[in-house]
């Protein structure tokens, strides 16, 4: 079955087209839609074993952006199926699905709706999500769509890990709690990794780090999430490329009332100014980071040092809840890929019976692969995570139901 996925942002959309059965699966295509809404637009598609397309022009809106990508994918030179007919589905990743799902759910009226009614908690994201469902329609009307939320792993994290201590009324009246994110990253890489590792996913004490621009750590409790760093939005826990993560709300009131800073103002300060950018006045790109500590930037070391400590924090944190842990993952872009990332967040946790192969581990870069001790009681992997491939997998069994 051919199933398109989309992940469309506020002014871009990443896709792949990807050929699924119930046991197998095959990339065909991916890229990305970028600087739509803006003067000038660009499409990147980049088939299986044929040249890449790239397209350099005005996209007004995320519908045409989507014919480009439908244009691209039945080209004649570049395309990879013949006919928009051989698209059976298309599945959405979508941001924030509040209290209101824990899976994956077929699109109808009444799941735009629940999307829609998010649009406060989720300002950033659900809106594009949702235009992306709505684009679909237009542009191929009476295919199935099926919503993938990045919320819904995490909906079985218990109350008492999910809940603030703020009055319970904020709770009843607003529904503010920990919602967690990055939940099909986690839900991926803790089973491929349990897999991996031959532990027993249903019987095992795991903690996945996605760390990328953005990043989260969690939990995973005999295959359920148990807890996670994001809370109510994204912002929450690590340090990130441009967001603060953990601090202290009264220093962020206090910064606003010197500032004379709205509330928008405030939210940008967290979410866009912040973080390893924000600390080092340098980047928000972990490579440009590295390159500015081999400088002598202290400052950059310095934003460096607290970004992989932020992770050892909460991989103890996570260990302690649990009681022990089982298996350690990395995934994301950094996590995948940096080897001081995963040296520098695992070190002195050797007495919880943390061992890691240095010489294995500065070797992966990408691949999966076990970087702990022989010796090591727990085990520690890297997974590459696959987001995409769980949405489409996830389209294909909601659509076969």
């Amino acid at each position: 079955m051919i199933i398109l996925v989309l992940n469309c942002g506020s002014s871009s959309i990443k896709y792949q087209v990807l050929d699924v059965e119930s046991d197998s699966h095959k990339l065909l295509a991916k890229g990305l839609v970028e600087r739509i809404g803006l003067k000038e637009g660009d499409l990147t598609h980049k088939p299986v074993g044929k040249d890449i397309l790239k397209v350099h022009e005005p996209i007004e809106n995320h519908t045409k952006g989507i014919k480009m990508v439908l244009n691209a994918i039945t080209d004649e030179k570049v395309g990879v199926i013949s006919s928009l007919e051989e698209i059976k589905a298309v599945g959405h990743r979508v941001a924030h699905g509040g209290e209101f799902f824990q899976a994956s759910a077929l699109v109808t009226d009444d799941v735009k709706e629940k999307i829609r009614s998010l649009f406060s908690i989720a300002p950033l994201h659900n809106p594009a999500n949702l235009q992306g469902i709505l684009s679909i329609e237009e542009v191929l009307p009476g295919i199935k769509q099926v919503a993938v939320f990045d919320t819904s792993f995490h909906q079985s994290i218990p109350q008492v890990n999910y809940m603030y201590a703020l009055p319970y009324e904020y709770y009843e009246k607003y529904s503010v709690r920990r919602y967690g994110f990055h939940g099909t990253s986690h839900k991926f890489v803790s089973r491929k990794g349990a897999l991996f590792t031959g532990i027993d996913y249903l019987n095992s004490k795991i903690i996945t780090c996605h760390v990328g621009n953005g990043g989260s750590v969690t939990a995973v409790l005999n295959g359920k999430s148990f807890v996670t760093s994001m809370g109510f939005s994204p912002v929450d826990g690590l340090v990130m490329g441009t967001r603060s993560g953990d601090v202290d709300p009264s220093a962020v009131l206090y910064i606003a009332r010197k500032e004379n800073m709205t509330i928008d103002e405030t939210e940008q300060m967290l979410n866009k100014r912040s973080g390893i950018e924000g600390l080092s006045g340098v980047s928000s790109d972990m490579r440009d980071i590295d390159a500015a500590c081999r400088a002598g930037n202290e400052r950059a070391l310095m934003a460096r040092t607290l970004y992989y400590q932020r992770v050892r924090q909460y991989i103890g944190k996570y260990a302690a809840l649990m009681g022990g842990v089982d298996l350690i993952v990395f995934t994301g872009g950094v996590g995948e890929n940096s080897s001081d990332l995963r040296e520098e967040a695992l070190r002195g946790l050797e007495f919880m019976g943390v061992q890691i192969d240095s010489e294995i581990n500065s070797k992966i870069h990408g691949d999966d692969a076990v970087i702990s001790a022989a010796s090591s009681k727990v085990k520690v992997a890297v997974i590459a995570t696959d987001e995409e491939l769980v949405i489409a997998t996830d389209t294909f069994q909601i659509v076969n139901k």
